[in-house]
């Protein structure tokens, strides 16, 4: 263990994520935390909140070789973390400055589903992971979902994800920690396989913890800081699962405002509907994009917000044609409508029949 006190440097190269939960703001924080200088090289620029990643652009091979280098050269990180990698020149690129620099350790997320289950890595990248990166590891961090897509197999339980760490080793790393094995339900295990130990150890900790966002990433900045401080694998893996129990604790998990939101979007269609059926006049009377309402519509309703102020206005519309004497012009300058005709063909294209015919359907 590292006993003069020196803050060592741990390099992260992974993707951006703008809520800060995982990604390269994550990590920085981690590895600070903790007592690691942390220095970066971002693959990827996502659009991303709470709902979801939106977008990605992920950076040239040249630019992300040329951060990693321009970092090693200069401030010699003793450990490495790698997370998001999407395409096979990064992987090239990657492992060609690795295999050249020689870092003390290197601890691999494999980044293959997002927790919105975004499917972030192609098959193709996962075949040069194998044959090529995979090797260069200290220690790959793997949930049973990614392990899927490397295995081409199902992993459900503790027996399962044994057998599977096994087989992991053989692409040449040092150790395989498997995470993500329920033994009930209110306790997950994890099984960590180091190269020549004959038997894995077992880590068990509460299930709820698996719901953070951002869980893998945090947990394998932790380890990669501690093994640059001179732990073990073991050891390092057994604080950083620590931090990451206390951290579940104290912060728990980011929520946005989405919630909330809808509820005022919807109270806002009831006062305003009469006004405007335009989404950027809701959407700017919220203080939000337009994008971000669709997201917060779609995830909690299943619907856009033009569905969900048409839907209201149909309701209107219905009610008063089966339960008031005015006519049709009059309940379409009452919902604000312009014309008897727009009305009329916005509720046909709605409803398959027309206003009065509705009317008298329903009498």
């Amino acid at each position: 263990m590292n006993m003069n006190n020196k803050t060592l440097p741990v390099l992260t190269i992974t993707g951006s994520d703008s809520t800060g939960g995982s990604g390269v703001q994550a990590d920085i924080k981690t590895i600070t935390a903790l007592g690691g200088y942390a220095v970066s090289a971002i693959t990827s620029v996502t659009v991303q909140n709470t709902l979801g990643i939106q977008e990605f652009f992920d950076l040239p091979s040249a630019i992300v070789v040329g951060q990693i280098e321009a970092i090693i050269d200069d401030i010699q990180p003793v450990a490495v973390k790698i997370g998001m990698v999407r395409s096979v020149d990064v992987v090239d690129a990657i492992t060609l400055a690795l295999t050249r620099h020689n870092p003390k350790c290197i601890v691999y997320d494999p980044i293959v589903v997002s927790s919105r289950n975004d499917q972030l890595m192609s098959p193709d990248v996962i075949s040069r992971i194998k044959a090529q990166f995979l090797k260069l590891c200290t220690l790959v961090v793997v949930n049973r979902q990614a392990a899927s897509h490397f295995l081409n197999k199902k992993v459900e339980n503790v027996g399962e994800m044994t057998a599977c760490a096994k087989e992991f080793l053989k692409y040449g790393s040092e150790a395989v920690l498997f995470q993500e094995g329920h033994t009930s339900e209110e306790t997950a295990t994890d099984v960590l396989l180091i190269k020549g130990v004959k038997e894995p150890s077992y880590i068990s900790y509460p299930s709820a913890t698996e719901s953070m966002h951002g869980i893998g990433g945090t947990l394998s900045s932790a380890i990669a800081t501690y093994l640059a401080q001179g732990f073990t694998i073991s050891e390092s893996v057994e604080k950083a699962k620590t931090y990451i129990r206390q951290q579940y604790v104290l912060a728990g998990n980011l929520e946005g405002r989405g919630s909330e939101l809808y509820n005022e979007f919807i109270s806002l269609i009831t006062l305003n509907s009469q006004r405007s059926s335009d989404v950027r006049y809701y959407a700017d009377q919220l203080n939000v994009t337009s994008r971000y309402l669709a997201q917060v519509t779609k995830r909690l309703a299943g619907k856009t917000p033009k569905m969900l102020i048409d839907d209201y206005l149909l309701n209107q519309a219905e009610g008063l044609l089966s339960g008031s004497n005015k006519t049709v012009q009059e309940i379409a300058y009452d919902l604000g409508f312009s014309s008897q005709a727009h009305f009329t063909k916005f509720f046909k294209k709605a409803r398959n029949i027309t206003p009065r015919e509705f009317r008298n359907k329903s009498n």
